[in-house]
């Protein structure tokens, strides 16, 4: 029966978020899915049993394909809401625990929830769901919001197939043969973090969640847990580098993984060598861990590529995307959105199966993102290699990297500019050894004002998450610009 299962899982014939711990606790049944600080943890039948309570107690207060926003702490409750409110017919939309009130109510807004989930005890129901919703593969699943150029996020759809179509077929690992756990720290309501989720579950890997990033605590988890799995993105890699990484034993870990951003390869080959192949009973660690990388977005539902870097090997780094996932194509265009030759650079469409049918409430955004046949234009800047292969270059798009979080800078100008001292703001990102880059702004003020004064960093903490916030800033009398009247930031770097 258990075979059955897991043949029918792996082969995705029918999985929807819905079903998708219903049909994973007839898999692993009591085995252990994930566990916490507080002790806490959950084997797969007791989270099948929690997600048809909760998707009994929202069905009781939605209807079919309307859409709950999941605004709770990031903790694995989260992301069991989410599959709870699709098993019940309605569509989830997590949102970051860090967004603030404002940010929140706009998601809620722009989604048109019929209701916001802020506790478990909100719709935990005595009698369970004992049938999750039909849906098909194609039906959109859920909506993660992500900033844009415009300043307003906005709901990317992605479907049951994007969320959960390729991680079935990690049903076929057999966990029983190894001693695996995760330590997990991600942002659950980001793409990587619920796609990481996804995957561990169906990999039978169970994960050890720690809610808020701390370089130390995730060193003193893997030490004290001997975990073998590791996920982040770069500028995790980087503090936990700077708490001290080099000088703990990380030998239980044989596996690395990292997205979101491009990974230095030198920063890799180091977690490399502090991880190991095996640990052989009388002889101790041998060898080093693999490194995972892989290259996606919340447009894509996650992934569309992947590379890896085996033990005592020194391929797979670098700025590279790696192989196309099953599934996946790629096209390299120039302005004129003819395909470049190869060696030019271009910008990177993507077409496959997780790739959103497009925003929601955003047809005119929809029209310049996503082509007719299916393409999505990415803005990522690639230069095309041999045998098939990218290279990334750049960002297209407006956007600053900041520990693993995406910062738009016209959101943040915007925000800026509606303080009445602020006539104008331009938002950049300075290149930052630790996190990538961090937002900075230079500012032109209204006659008279003094910006040491002002405490802009406080006023846009009211109002943006605390990742989004400029670190510096910079009074200026005027802001550069090109021939094209468009801001020239490039020269605004020497300011700081």
């Amino acid at each position: 029966m258990q075979a059955l299962a897991r043949a029918r899982l792996a082969l995705g014939h029918g999985t929807t978020l819905g079903t998708l711990m219903e049909e994973l606790a007839q898999v692993h049944g009591n085995r252990r899915l994930m566990s916490d600080q507080s002790g806490g943890q959950l084997t797969y039948r007791q989270a099948a049993k929690r997600v048809n309570r909760w998707a009994a107690g929202v069905a009781a207060r939605t209807g079919p394909g309307e859409r709950v926003v999941i605004n709770t702490t990031n903790n694995y409750e989260q992301f069991l809401l989410c599959l709870a409110a699709s098993r019940a017919g309605c569509i989830p939309v997590p949102v970051n625990a860090q967004m603030r009130a404002e940010e929140v109510a706009h998601v809620v807004a722009d989604a048109g929830a019929a209701l916001v989930v802020r506790s478990v005890h909100q719709v935990d129901h005595a009698e369970p769901l004992a049938q999750a919703a039909p849906a098909s593969a194609e039906d959109v699943a859920a909506l993660f919001y992500t900033s844009g150029t415009t300043g307003q996020p906005k709901g990317a759809e992605l479907s049951h197939r994007a969320l959960v179509g390729q991680a079935t077929a990690g049903a076929l690992w057999t966990p029983a043969l190894h001693r695996d756990e995760a330590v997990f720290s991600l942002p659950i309501a980001h793409i990587m973090g619920f796609s990481v989720l996804v995957a561990m579950a169906c990999l039978g890997v169970p994960v050890h969640v720690l809610p808020k990033f701390r370089p130390v605590e995730v060193l003193d988890a893997i030490e004290a847990r001997r975990a073998t799995v590791f996920i982040g993105v770069p500028a995790m890699y980087r503090m936990l580098l700077e708490a001290g990484a080099a000088e703990r034993d990380l030998t239980s870990v044989r596996v690395w993984g990292s997205g979101a951003d491009a990974m230095p390869a030198d920063l890799a080959r180091q977690f490399k060598k502090m991880g190991a192949t095996a640990t052989i009973p009388l002889i101790g660690p041998v060898g080093e861990a693999t490194f995972l990388e892989g290259y996606g977005m919340v447009e894509v539902g996650g992934g569309v590529a992947a590379k890896v870097s085996p033990p005592l090997v020194d391929f797979g780094l670098g700025d590279g995307l790696g192989v196309q996932l099953p599934g996946y194509h790629f096209r390299v265009v120039d302005d004129h959105d003819q395909q470049v030759r190869p060696g030019e650079s271009g910008e990177l469409w993507v077409r496959g199966p997780g790739v959103t049918r497009g925003y929601w409430n955003a047809p005119e955004t929809n029209q310049r993102t996503v082509t007719p046949d299916g393409w999505l234009r990415t803005g990522d800047l690639v230069r095309r290699g041999p045998f098939g292969t990218v290279v990334f270059v750049g960002r297209q798009k407006d956007v600053i990297k900041h520990a693993g979080y995406s910062v738009y800078a016209r959101e943040v100008q915007d925000t800026l500019e509606r303080h009445p001292s602020v006539v104008e703001a331009a938002v950049l990102g300075l290149p930052d050894r630790t996190k990538g880059e961090i937002p900075v702004a230079a500012v032109r003020l209204v006659a008279g004002a003094d910006l040491d004064q002002l405490d802009l960093g406080a006023w846009a903490a009211q109002h943006l998450s605390d990742y989004k916030v400029p670190r510096r800033f910079v009074a200026v009398d005027q802001l550069p610009r090109t021939g094209t009247n468009k801001l020239a930031k490039g020269e605004l770097l020497a300011l700081f």
